[in-house]
Protein backbone atom coordinates (compact mmCIF):
# COMPACT_ATOMS: atom_id res chain seq x y z
CA UNK A 1 0.00 0.00 0.00
CA UNK A 2 2.79 2.40 0.91
CA UNK A 3 4.75 1.60 -2.26
CA UNK A 4 1.69 2.10 -4.48
CA UNK A 5 1.12 5.54 -2.94
CA UNK A 6 4.77 6.43 -3.43
CA UNK A 7 4.83 5.51 -7.12
CA UNK A 8 1.44 7.11 -7.75
CA UNK A 9 2.83 10.41 -6.52
CA UNK A 10 0.55 10.58 -3.48
CA UNK A 11 3.40 11.84 -1.31
CA UNK A 12 1.48 14.14 1.11
CA UNK A 13 -0.83 11.32 2.14
CA UNK A 14 2.13 9.01 2.60
CA UNK A 15 3.96 11.56 4.76
CA UNK A 16 0.81 12.04 6.80
CA UNK A 17 0.67 8.30 7.53
CA UNK A 18 4.34 8.32 8.52
CA UNK A 19 3.91 11.24 10.93
CA UNK A 20 0.71 9.74 12.36
CA UNK A 21 2.78 6.67 13.23
CA UNK A 22 4.84 8.87 15.59
CA UNK A 23 1.78 10.36 17.31
CA UNK A 24 3.14 9.51 20.79
CA UNK A 25 6.82 10.05 20.01
CA UNK A 26 7.08 13.74 20.87
CA UNK A 27 10.82 13.96 20.35
CA UNK A 28 10.43 12.75 16.76
CA UNK A 29 7.44 15.02 16.18
CA UNK A 30 9.44 18.06 17.30
CA UNK A 31 12.11 17.07 14.76
CA UNK A 32 9.47 16.78 12.03
CA UNK A 33 8.55 20.44 12.53
CA UNK A 34 12.01 21.47 11.30
CA UNK A 35 11.96 19.48 8.04
CA UNK A 36 9.75 21.70 5.89
CA UNK A 37 6.36 23.42 5.86
CA UNK A 38 4.40 20.28 4.94
CA UNK A 39 5.92 18.22 7.73
CA UNK A 40 5.42 21.09 10.15
CA UNK A 41 1.75 21.46 9.17
CA UNK A 42 1.18 17.73 9.74
CA UNK A 43 3.12 17.44 13.00
CA UNK A 44 1.80 20.53 14.82
CA UNK A 45 -1.77 19.19 15.32
CA UNK A 46 -0.38 16.00 16.88
CA UNK A 47 1.78 17.94 19.32
CA UNK A 48 -1.08 20.24 20.30
CA UNK A 49 -3.91 17.73 20.61
CA UNK A 50 -3.00 17.01 24.26
CA UNK A 51 -0.09 19.23 25.37
CA UNK A 52 -1.03 19.02 29.06
CA UNK A 53 -0.12 15.32 29.07
CA UNK A 54 3.37 15.77 27.64
CA UNK A 55 6.06 15.38 30.30
CA UNK A 56 8.10 18.55 30.04
CA UNK A 57 9.94 21.13 32.08
CA UNK A 58 8.60 23.95 29.89
CA UNK A 59 4.95 24.89 30.26
CA UNK A 60 5.15 28.14 28.31
CA UNK A 61 2.71 26.73 25.76
CA UNK A 62 0.08 28.13 28.15
CA UNK A 63 1.18 31.62 27.09
CA UNK A 64 0.50 30.76 23.46
CA UNK A 65 -3.05 29.86 24.39
CA UNK A 66 -3.46 33.15 26.27
CA UNK A 67 -2.62 34.99 23.07
CA UNK A 68 -6.18 34.22 21.97
CA UNK A 69 -7.82 36.10 24.82
CA UNK A 70 -10.16 38.95 24.01
CA UNK A 71 -9.16 42.44 25.13
CA UNK A 72 -11.53 42.46 28.11
CA UNK A 73 -10.07 39.21 29.37
CA UNK A 74 -6.52 40.42 28.87
CA UNK A 75 -7.29 43.30 31.19
CA UNK A 76 -8.13 40.81 33.96
CA UNK A 77 -4.47 39.82 34.00
CA UNK A 78 -3.23 43.37 34.55
CA UNK A 79 -3.51 42.97 38.31
CA UNK A 80 -0.81 40.29 38.19
CA UNK A 81 1.32 41.08 35.14
CA UNK A 82 4.13 43.65 34.96
CA UNK A 83 4.96 43.08 31.31
CA UNK A 84 3.99 40.69 28.59
CA UNK A 85 5.16 40.61 24.99
CA UNK A 86 3.06 37.89 23.54
CA UNK A 87 -0.19 39.78 22.91
CA UNK A 88 1.43 41.86 20.18
CA UNK A 89 2.75 38.83 18.28
CA UNK A 90 0.96 36.61 15.79
CA UNK A 91 0.89 32.83 15.89
CA UNK A 92 1.47 30.59 12.88
CA UNK A 93 -1.42 28.25 13.71
CA UNK A 94 -4.72 28.36 15.54
CA UNK A 95 -3.30 26.23 18.34
CA UNK A 96 -6.42 26.02 20.55
CA UNK A 97 -8.36 24.43 17.67
CA UNK A 98 -6.08 21.38 17.79
CA UNK A 99 -6.95 20.39 21.36
CA UNK A 100 -8.66 17.00 21.57
CA UNK A 101 -7.99 15.78 25.11
CA UNK A 102 -8.56 17.65 28.36
CA UNK A 103 -7.87 16.41 31.87
CA UNK A 104 -8.83 18.83 34.64
CA UNK A 105 -6.13 17.54 36.97
CA UNK A 106 -3.34 17.79 34.38
CA UNK A 107 -4.41 21.31 33.41
CA UNK A 108 -4.20 22.44 37.06
CA UNK A 109 -0.79 20.81 37.39
CA UNK A 110 0.52 22.49 34.23
CA UNK A 111 -0.71 25.92 35.35
CA UNK A 112 0.99 25.56 38.73
CA UNK A 113 4.24 24.47 37.11
CA UNK A 114 4.04 27.39 34.69
CA UNK A 115 3.46 29.91 37.49
CA UNK A 116 6.35 28.61 39.59
CA UNK A 117 8.74 29.65 36.80
CA UNK A 118 8.00 33.23 37.85
CA UNK A 119 9.40 32.81 41.33
CA UNK A 120 12.90 33.85 40.38
CA UNK A 121 12.07 35.71 37.16
CA UNK A 122 13.63 39.01 36.16
CA UNK A 123 12.92 41.08 33.09
CA UNK A 124 16.24 39.95 31.61
CA UNK A 125 15.25 36.31 31.57
CA UNK A 126 13.97 35.07 28.19
CA UNK A 127 12.14 31.97 29.35
CA UNK A 128 8.74 33.65 29.59
CA UNK A 129 6.84 36.55 28.06
CA UNK A 130 5.07 37.13 31.39
CA UNK A 131 6.44 38.74 34.52
CA UNK A 132 4.39 38.98 37.67
CA UNK A 133 4.35 41.95 39.98
CA UNK A 134 5.37 41.45 43.59
CA UNK A 135 6.26 37.83 43.00
CA UNK A 136 6.69 36.82 46.62
CA UNK A 137 3.48 38.51 47.69
CA UNK A 138 1.62 36.89 44.82
CA UNK A 139 2.88 33.46 45.71
CA UNK A 140 1.59 33.90 49.24
CA UNK A 141 -1.73 35.64 48.82
CA UNK A 142 -2.78 35.98 45.19
CA UNK A 143 -1.63 32.67 43.80
CA UNK A 144 -4.97 30.82 44.25
CA UNK A 145 -6.96 33.53 42.47
CA UNK A 146 -4.42 33.89 39.69
CA UNK A 147 -4.26 30.14 39.12
CA UNK A 148 -8.05 29.89 39.10
CA UNK A 149 -8.29 32.75 36.63
CA UNK A 150 -5.84 31.14 34.19
CA UNK A 151 -7.71 27.84 34.52
CA UNK A 152 -11.02 29.48 33.64
CA UNK A 153 -9.55 31.53 30.80
CA UNK A 154 -8.02 28.45 29.18
CA UNK A 155 -11.39 26.69 29.10
CA UNK A 156 -12.96 29.85 27.79
CA UNK A 157 -10.41 29.94 24.95
CA UNK A 158 -11.11 26.31 24.03
CA UNK A 159 -14.86 26.87 24.06
CA UNK A 160 -14.67 30.05 21.99
CA UNK A 161 -12.50 28.29 19.42
CA UNK A 162 -15.16 25.57 19.09
CA UNK A 163 -12.71 22.75 19.60
CA UNK A 164 -13.64 19.22 18.59
CA UNK A 165 -13.12 17.62 21.98
CA UNK A 166 -12.51 13.87 21.85
CA UNK A 167 -11.70 13.06 25.49
CA UNK A 168 -12.71 14.80 28.69
CA UNK A 169 -11.45 13.66 32.10
CA UNK A 170 -12.78 15.22 35.29
CA UNK A 171 -10.56 14.43 38.28
CA UNK A 172 -11.80 15.88 41.58
CA UNK A 173 -9.97 14.79 44.71
CA UNK A 174 -9.81 17.87 46.93
CA UNK A 175 -11.50 21.18 47.65
CA UNK A 176 -9.26 23.01 45.15
CA UNK A 177 -10.28 20.65 42.37
CA UNK A 178 -13.96 21.22 43.11
CA UNK A 179 -13.45 25.01 43.24
CA UNK A 180 -11.80 24.96 39.83
CA UNK A 181 -14.57 22.79 38.43
CA UNK A 182 -17.16 25.26 39.71
CA UNK A 183 -15.30 28.00 37.81
CA UNK A 184 -15.71 26.26 34.44
CA UNK A 185 -19.13 24.70 35.00
CA UNK A 186 -21.07 27.82 34.05
CA UNK A 187 -19.02 28.16 30.88
CA UNK A 188 -19.87 24.59 29.88
CA UNK A 189 -23.54 24.95 30.82
CA UNK A 190 -23.74 27.97 28.54
CA UNK A 191 -21.92 26.13 25.75
CA UNK A 192 -23.16 22.51 25.76
CA UNK A 193 -21.73 21.97 22.28
CA UNK A 194 -18.31 21.84 23.95
CA UNK A 195 -19.06 18.32 25.25
CA UNK A 196 -21.54 17.18 22.61
CA UNK A 197 -19.11 15.07 20.57
CA UNK A 198 -16.77 13.56 23.15
CA UNK A 199 -15.88 9.91 22.62
CA UNK A 200 -14.11 9.22 25.91
CA UNK A 201 -15.42 10.48 29.23
CA UNK A 202 -13.98 9.84 32.66
CA UNK A 203 -15.11 11.12 36.03
CA UNK A 204 -13.09 10.33 39.14
CA UNK A 205 -14.11 12.01 42.37
CA UNK A 206 -14.30 11.54 46.12
CA UNK A 207 -17.57 13.32 46.88
CA UNK A 208 -20.79 14.26 45.16
CA UNK A 209 -21.77 17.92 44.80
CA UNK A 210 -24.46 19.97 43.11
CA UNK A 211 -21.98 20.98 40.43
CA UNK A 212 -21.24 17.38 39.51
CA UNK A 213 -24.95 16.59 39.42
CA UNK A 214 -25.67 19.56 37.12
CA UNK A 215 -22.84 18.55 34.82
CA UNK A 216 -24.06 14.93 34.69
CA UNK A 217 -27.54 16.10 33.72
CA UNK A 218 -26.05 18.27 31.00
CA UNK A 219 -23.95 15.40 29.69
CA UNK A 220 -26.73 12.89 29.16
CA UNK A 221 -28.96 15.59 27.63
CA UNK A 222 -26.40 16.80 25.11
CA UNK A 223 -24.01 13.97 24.34
CA UNK A 224 -24.76 10.56 22.84
CA UNK A 225 -21.39 9.90 21.19
CA UNK A 226 -19.42 8.40 24.11
CA UNK A 227 -17.73 5.10 23.28
CA UNK A 228 -15.60 4.79 26.45
CA UNK A 229 -17.09 5.66 29.83
CA UNK A 230 -15.25 5.58 33.17
CA UNK A 231 -16.92 5.99 36.56
CA UNK A 232 -14.84 6.05 39.74
CA UNK A 233 -15.91 7.18 43.19
CA UNK A 234 -13.32 6.64 45.92
CA UNK A 235 -15.03 8.39 48.83
CA UNK A 236 -15.19 6.62 52.16
CA UNK A 237 -17.42 8.24 54.77
CA UNK A 238 -15.63 6.32 57.49
CA UNK A 239 -12.23 7.67 56.48
CA UNK A 240 -10.96 9.94 59.26
CA UNK A 241 -8.77 11.74 56.73
CA UNK A 242 -11.65 12.42 54.35
CA UNK A 243 -11.53 15.97 52.96
CA UNK A 244 -15.15 16.77 53.77
CA UNK A 245 -16.43 19.83 55.56
CA UNK A 246 -19.68 19.71 57.52
CA UNK A 247 -20.90 22.73 55.55
CA UNK A 248 -20.19 21.13 52.14
CA UNK A 249 -23.29 20.62 50.01
CA UNK A 250 -22.72 16.90 49.53
CA UNK A 251 -25.13 14.25 48.28
CA UNK A 252 -24.88 10.56 49.01
CA UNK A 253 -23.48 8.50 46.18
CA UNK A 254 -26.68 7.57 44.44
CA UNK A 255 -27.70 6.85 40.90
CA UNK A 256 -29.94 9.90 40.96
CA UNK A 257 -27.12 12.28 41.82
CA UNK A 258 -24.87 11.12 39.02
CA UNK A 259 -27.54 10.35 36.42
CA UNK A 260 -25.77 7.06 35.78
CA UNK A 261 -28.65 5.35 34.04
CA UNK A 262 -29.38 8.34 31.85
CA UNK A 263 -25.73 8.76 30.84
CA UNK A 264 -25.36 5.08 29.95
CA UNK A 265 -28.70 4.74 28.21
CA UNK A 266 -28.25 7.91 26.15
CA UNK A 267 -25.14 6.57 24.43
CA UNK A 268 -25.70 4.94 21.05
CA UNK A 269 -22.22 3.50 20.59
CA UNK A 270 -20.90 2.68 24.06
CA UNK A 271 -18.12 0.13 23.66
CA UNK A 272 -16.22 0.26 26.93
CA UNK A 273 -17.23 0.99 30.52
CA UNK A 274 -15.20 1.06 33.72
CA UNK A 275 -16.89 1.00 37.12
CA UNK A 276 -14.55 1.71 40.00
CA UNK A 277 -14.69 1.81 43.78
CA UNK A 278 -18.00 2.98 45.26
CA UNK A 279 -20.03 3.88 42.21
CA UNK A 280 -23.56 2.40 42.42
CA UNK A 281 -22.84 -1.02 40.91
CA UNK A 282 -26.34 -2.48 40.85
CA UNK A 283 -27.94 0.37 38.92
CA UNK A 284 -24.96 0.69 36.58
CA UNK A 285 -25.23 -2.98 35.64
CA UNK A 286 -28.98 -2.79 35.07
CA UNK A 287 -28.47 0.15 32.75
CA UNK A 288 -26.32 -1.99 30.48
CA UNK A 289 -29.38 -3.99 29.45
CA UNK A 290 -30.64 -1.22 27.21
CA UNK A 291 -30.90 -2.01 23.46
CA UNK A 292 -27.90 0.11 22.51
CA UNK A 293 -25.45 -1.43 25.00
CA UNK A 294 -26.67 -4.93 24.29
CA UNK A 295 -25.27 -4.68 20.79
CA UNK A 296 -22.34 -2.29 21.18
CA UNK A 297 -20.63 -2.91 24.54
CA UNK A 298 -17.54 -5.08 24.14
CA UNK A 299 -15.45 -4.26 27.25
CA UNK A 300 -16.25 -4.05 30.97
CA UNK A 301 -13.66 -3.21 33.62
CA UNK A 302 -14.47 -3.75 37.30
CA UNK A 303 -11.89 -1.87 39.38
CA UNK A 304 -11.82 -2.25 43.16
CA UNK A 305 -15.59 -2.85 43.29
CA UNK A 306 -17.39 -4.97 45.85
CA UNK A 307 -19.74 -7.62 44.42
CA UNK A 308 -21.39 -8.17 47.78
CA UNK A 309 -25.19 -8.40 47.41
CA UNK A 310 -24.99 -8.16 43.62
CA UNK A 311 -27.35 -10.79 42.24
CA UNK A 312 -27.99 -9.66 38.64
CA UNK A 313 -24.72 -10.65 36.95
CA UNK A 314 -26.21 -13.61 35.07
CA UNK A 315 -29.19 -11.55 33.93
CA UNK A 316 -27.02 -8.68 32.68
CA UNK A 317 -24.25 -10.64 30.98
CA UNK A 318 -26.72 -12.81 29.09
CA UNK A 319 -28.06 -9.60 27.50
CA UNK A 320 -24.69 -8.41 26.20
CA UNK A 321 -24.36 -9.85 22.72
CA UNK A 322 -20.95 -8.57 21.63
CA UNK A 323 -19.01 -8.57 24.91
CA UNK A 324 -15.42 -9.59 24.19
CA UNK A 325 -13.43 -8.48 27.17
CA UNK A 326 -14.03 -8.56 30.94
CA UNK A 327 -11.48 -7.29 33.45
CA UNK A 328 -11.67 -7.92 37.21
CA UNK A 329 -9.02 -5.84 38.97
CA UNK A 330 -8.58 -6.17 42.74
CA UNK A 331 -12.30 -6.60 43.42
CA UNK A 332 -13.96 -7.92 46.55
CA UNK A 333 -16.53 -10.57 47.46
CA UNK A 334 -15.58 -13.04 44.74
CA UNK A 335 -17.48 -15.58 46.80
CA UNK A 336 -19.72 -18.53 46.03
CA UNK A 337 -22.67 -16.28 45.10
CA UNK A 338 -20.52 -14.38 42.61
CA UNK A 339 -19.00 -17.54 41.11
CA UNK A 340 -22.37 -19.26 40.75
CA UNK A 341 -23.74 -16.31 38.81
CA UNK A 342 -20.78 -16.51 36.43
CA UNK A 343 -21.26 -20.24 35.96
CA UNK A 344 -24.93 -19.66 35.11
CA UNK A 345 -24.11 -17.29 32.25
CA UNK A 346 -25.04 -19.03 29.01
CA UNK A 347 -22.66 -16.96 26.88
CA UNK A 348 -18.89 -17.19 27.00
CA UNK A 349 -17.45 -15.30 29.95
CA UNK A 350 -14.37 -13.79 28.31
CA UNK A 351 -12.33 -12.86 31.37
CA UNK A 352 -9.17 -11.22 30.03
CA UNK A 353 -7.79 -9.81 33.29
CA UNK A 354 -7.81 -11.21 36.80
CA UNK A 355 -5.88 -9.38 39.51
CA UNK A 356 -6.52 -10.52 43.06
CA UNK A 357 -5.68 -9.16 46.49
CA UNK A 358 -7.30 -12.02 48.36
CA UNK A 359 -8.15 -15.70 48.03
CA UNK A 360 -10.93 -16.80 50.33
CA UNK A 361 -11.38 -20.29 48.93
CA UNK A 362 -9.48 -21.82 46.05
CA UNK A 363 -12.30 -24.28 45.35
CA UNK A 364 -14.55 -21.33 44.52
CA UNK A 365 -12.13 -19.87 41.99
CA UNK A 366 -11.56 -23.12 40.12
CA UNK A 367 -14.91 -23.00 38.23
CA UNK A 368 -14.15 -19.41 37.22
CA UNK A 369 -10.68 -20.36 35.98
CA UNK A 370 -12.09 -23.36 34.12
CA UNK A 371 -14.79 -21.28 32.44
CA UNK A 372 -12.55 -18.37 31.48
CA UNK A 373 -9.01 -19.71 31.53
CA UNK A 374 -8.74 -19.91 27.76
CA UNK A 375 -9.38 -16.14 27.53
CA UNK A 376 -7.19 -14.94 30.40
CA UNK A 377 -4.38 -12.62 29.23
CA UNK A 378 -3.46 -10.56 32.31
CA UNK A 379 -2.90 -11.99 35.79
CA UNK A 380 -1.40 -11.04 39.15
CA UNK A 381 -1.99 -11.55 42.88
CA UNK A 382 -0.74 -9.77 46.00
CA UNK A 383 -1.63 -9.49 49.70
CA UNK A 384 -2.44 -13.16 50.20
CA UNK A 385 -1.54 -14.65 53.57
CA UNK A 386 -2.27 -18.28 52.82
CA UNK A 387 0.61 -19.90 50.95
CA UNK A 388 -1.26 -23.13 50.29
CA UNK A 389 -4.19 -21.37 48.60
CA UNK A 390 -1.83 -19.37 46.40
CA UNK A 391 0.01 -22.53 45.39
CA UNK A 392 -3.27 -24.18 44.41
CA UNK A 393 -4.30 -21.12 42.41
CA UNK A 394 -0.96 -21.05 40.58
CA UNK A 395 -1.43 -24.71 39.71
CA UNK A 396 -4.86 -23.89 38.27
CA UNK A 397 -3.41 -21.06 36.21
CA UNK A 398 -0.70 -23.36 34.88
CA UNK A 399 -3.31 -25.98 34.01
CA UNK A 400 -5.95 -23.82 32.34
CA UNK A 401 -4.33 -20.52 31.28
CA UNK A 402 -1.60 -20.66 28.65
CA UNK A 403 -2.43 -17.41 26.81
CA UNK A 404 -1.27 -14.96 29.46
CA UNK A 405 0.46 -11.93 27.96
CA UNK A 406 0.90 -9.85 31.10
CA UNK A 407 2.10 -11.46 34.33
CA UNK A 408 2.11 -8.95 37.17
CA UNK A 409 3.27 -9.14 40.76
CA UNK A 410 2.79 -12.44 42.54
CA UNK A 411 3.46 -12.73 46.25
CA UNK A 412 6.47 -15.04 46.55
CA UNK A 413 7.34 -17.66 49.13
CA UNK A 414 10.00 -20.36 49.27
CA UNK A 415 7.24 -22.85 48.48
CA UNK A 416 5.80 -21.16 45.37
CA UNK A 417 8.82 -19.57 43.66
CA UNK A 418 9.39 -22.63 41.46
CA UNK A 419 5.67 -22.73 40.63
CA UNK A 420 5.95 -19.15 39.37
CA UNK A 421 8.94 -20.11 37.26
CA UNK A 422 6.95 -23.05 35.87
CA UNK A 423 4.09 -20.67 35.08
CA UNK A 424 6.41 -18.30 33.20
CA UNK A 425 7.77 -21.19 31.18
CA UNK A 426 4.24 -22.46 30.44
CA UNK A 427 3.08 -19.07 29.07
CA UNK A 428 6.34 -18.03 27.40
CA UNK A 429 4.89 -18.45 23.92
CA UNK A 430 2.43 -15.57 24.52
CA UNK A 431 4.16 -13.63 27.31
CA UNK A 432 4.90 -9.97 26.48
CA UNK A 433 4.90 -8.14 29.84
CA UNK A 434 6.53 -9.49 32.99
CA UNK A 435 7.06 -7.99 36.44
CA UNK A 436 9.02 -9.87 39.09
CA UNK A 437 9.35 -8.31 42.53
CA UNK A 438 11.51 -10.25 44.96
CA UNK A 439 10.27 -8.00 47.77
CA UNK A 440 6.66 -9.06 47.20
CA UNK A 441 6.79 -11.82 49.80
CA UNK A 442 4.28 -13.76 51.84
CA UNK A 443 3.75 -12.37 55.33
CA UNK A 444 5.37 -15.42 56.88
CA UNK A 445 8.61 -14.88 54.98
CA UNK A 446 8.82 -11.14 54.70
CA UNK A 447 12.49 -10.63 55.51
CA UNK A 448 15.69 -9.72 53.70
CA UNK A 449 17.17 -13.22 53.66
CA UNK A 450 14.12 -14.61 51.88
CA UNK A 451 14.13 -11.85 49.26
CA UNK A 452 17.85 -12.40 48.66
CA UNK A 453 17.29 -16.13 48.25
CA UNK A 454 14.35 -15.61 45.88
CA UNK A 455 16.38 -13.06 43.86
CA UNK A 456 19.07 -15.71 43.44
CA UNK A 457 16.59 -18.39 42.32
CA UNK A 458 15.04 -15.97 39.82
CA UNK A 459 18.37 -15.08 38.22
CA UNK A 460 19.45 -18.71 38.01
CA UNK A 461 16.24 -19.87 36.36
CA UNK A 462 14.62 -16.99 34.48
CA UNK A 463 16.88 -16.23 31.51
CA UNK A 464 16.53 -19.62 29.83
CA UNK A 465 12.71 -19.67 29.90
CA UNK A 466 11.98 -16.19 28.58
CA UNK A 467 10.57 -15.83 25.05
CA UNK A 468 12.66 -14.43 22.20
CA UNK A 469 10.84 -11.09 22.44
CA UNK A 470 9.30 -9.12 25.32
CA UNK A 471 7.62 -5.75 25.27
CA UNK A 472 8.36 -5.13 28.95
CA UNK A 473 10.50 -6.72 31.64
CA UNK A 474 10.68 -5.30 35.16
CA UNK A 475 12.94 -6.92 37.73
CA UNK A 476 13.09 -5.81 41.38
CA UNK A 477 15.82 -7.77 43.11
CA UNK A 478 17.74 -7.79 46.36
CA UNK A 479 21.54 -7.98 46.89
CA UNK A 480 22.33 -9.57 43.55
CA UNK A 481 25.18 -12.05 43.50
CA UNK A 482 27.60 -11.54 40.58
CA UNK A 483 27.63 -15.22 39.67
CA UNK A 484 23.82 -15.36 39.58
CA UNK A 485 23.76 -12.28 37.37
CA UNK A 486 26.27 -13.81 34.94
CA UNK A 487 24.08 -16.90 34.65
CA UNK A 488 21.03 -14.77 33.93
CA UNK A 489 22.76 -12.59 31.33
CA UNK A 490 24.23 -15.61 29.54
CA UNK A 491 20.82 -17.26 29.27
CA UNK A 492 19.08 -13.97 28.53
CA UNK A 493 21.18 -12.86 25.56
CA UNK A 494 18.80 -14.25 22.91
CA UNK A 495 15.80 -12.28 24.20
CA UNK A 496 14.97 -8.85 22.80
CA UNK A 497 13.26 -6.55 25.30
CA UNK A 498 11.67 -3.31 24.14
CA UNK A 499 11.59 -1.82 27.66
CA UNK A 500 13.87 -3.30 30.34
CA UNK A 501 13.72 -1.97 33.91
CA UNK A 502 15.88 -3.09 36.82
CA UNK A 503 15.79 -2.02 40.44
CA UNK A 504 18.56 -3.42 42.61
CA UNK A 505 18.57 -2.98 46.36
CA UNK A 506 21.95 -3.19 48.07
CA UNK A 507 21.55 -4.00 51.75
CA UNK A 508 25.14 -3.64 52.93
CA UNK A 509 28.56 -2.42 51.86
CA UNK A 510 29.60 -5.93 50.84
CA UNK A 511 27.02 -5.96 48.08
CA UNK A 512 28.61 -4.68 44.88
CA UNK A 513 27.00 -2.57 42.23
CA UNK A 514 25.87 -4.54 39.20
CA UNK A 515 25.87 -1.52 36.91
CA UNK A 516 29.12 -2.33 35.07
CA UNK A 517 27.85 -5.81 34.23
CA UNK A 518 24.55 -4.42 32.95
CA UNK A 519 26.22 -1.67 30.92
CA UNK A 520 28.53 -4.07 29.12
CA UNK A 521 25.71 -6.50 28.38
CA UNK A 522 23.12 -3.93 27.24
CA UNK A 523 25.52 -2.08 24.96
CA UNK A 524 27.32 -5.09 23.56
CA UNK A 525 24.28 -7.23 22.81
CA UNK A 526 21.96 -4.41 21.69
CA UNK A 527 18.93 -6.42 22.73
CA UNK A 528 17.17 -3.55 24.52
CA UNK A 529 15.51 -0.43 23.08
CA UNK A 530 14.57 1.39 26.31
CA UNK A 531 16.50 0.87 29.52
CA UNK A 532 15.97 2.06 33.10
CA UNK A 533 18.27 1.15 35.96
CA UNK A 534 18.35 2.20 39.60
CA UNK A 535 20.22 1.01 42.66
CA UNK A 536 19.15 1.79 46.20
CA UNK A 537 21.31 1.61 49.28
CA UNK A 538 21.46 3.08 52.73
CA UNK A 539 22.89 6.36 51.49
CA UNK A 540 20.26 6.95 48.85
CA UNK A 541 19.28 6.15 45.28
CA UNK A 542 21.43 6.04 42.17
CA UNK A 543 19.40 6.31 38.95
CA UNK A 544 21.16 5.89 35.61
CA UNK A 545 18.90 8.54 34.10
CA UNK A 546 20.61 11.26 36.17
CA UNK A 547 24.08 10.48 34.73
CA UNK A 548 24.21 12.60 31.56
CA UNK A 549 27.49 11.19 30.22
CA UNK A 550 26.29 7.62 30.56
CA UNK A 551 22.92 8.46 29.02
CA UNK A 552 24.70 9.91 25.97
CA UNK A 553 26.87 6.81 25.75
CA UNK A 554 23.76 4.61 25.62
CA UNK A 555 22.27 6.88 22.97
CA UNK A 556 25.33 6.30 20.80
CA UNK A 557 24.28 2.64 20.80
CA UNK A 558 20.72 3.63 19.87
CA UNK A 559 19.43 2.78 23.36
CA UNK A 560 17.26 5.31 25.18
CA UNK A 561 17.70 5.59 28.94
CA UNK A 562 14.50 6.26 30.88
CA UNK A 563 13.76 7.65 34.31
CA UNK A 564 13.00 4.55 36.36
CA UNK A 565 10.22 6.15 38.44
CA UNK A 566 8.37 7.30 35.33
CA UNK A 567 8.74 4.08 33.36
CA UNK A 568 7.28 1.14 35.26
CA UNK A 569 3.64 0.09 35.12
CA UNK A 570 2.42 1.47 38.42
CA UNK A 571 -1.30 1.22 37.75
CA UNK A 572 -2.68 -1.86 36.03
CA UNK A 573 -5.86 0.07 35.30
CA UNK A 574 -3.97 2.47 33.02
CA UNK A 575 -2.23 -0.44 31.32
CA UNK A 576 -5.50 -2.23 30.59
CA UNK A 577 -6.93 0.98 29.15
CA UNK A 578 -4.02 1.25 26.75
CA UNK A 579 -4.04 -2.31 25.42
CA UNK A 580 -7.80 -2.96 25.27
Amino acid sequence: MTCSKLFSGDLPELINEIIEYFHDDFKTLYSCILVNRLWCRLAIPLLWKDPFSILTENYNFIEIYLHYLKDDDKKKLNEYIIRNDLFSSNTLFNYPSFIQHLDTCKISYAINKWITTFENSTTSEPHSHYFIQNTKKLLLSQMPNFTKLIYKLLFQIFIENEVNLNSFEIMLFNSTGFEYFDEILQLILQNPKFISNIKNFKIDLDKETDSVTRFSNLLYSNCESISSLYFQFSSDDSDPDSDLDENDDIHPVTEKCLSLSQIIQSQKNLKKILIGYNFPLHQSLLSLKNPYCSNTLNTIIFYYVDFNNITILTEVFNQLNVLESIHIIYCFSLDSKFIQQIINITKSFKLKSLFLNEIDDDDLLEPLIQKSGNYLENFGIVNNESGSLLQQLLQLIIKYCNKIKYLGRIRFSNENIHLVINLIENISQNLSYLTIDAFCLSYLENNLNDSIKISSIILQNLGQILPFKLEYLHLILNSIDENDLKIFLKNFQNTFVKKFLIKHKKNDDKCKSIYSFMEEFIMKKKRVKYFAFTETYFEGINDLFTCEDKVKKYESYDIQVLNYRDSFISNIYDFINEID
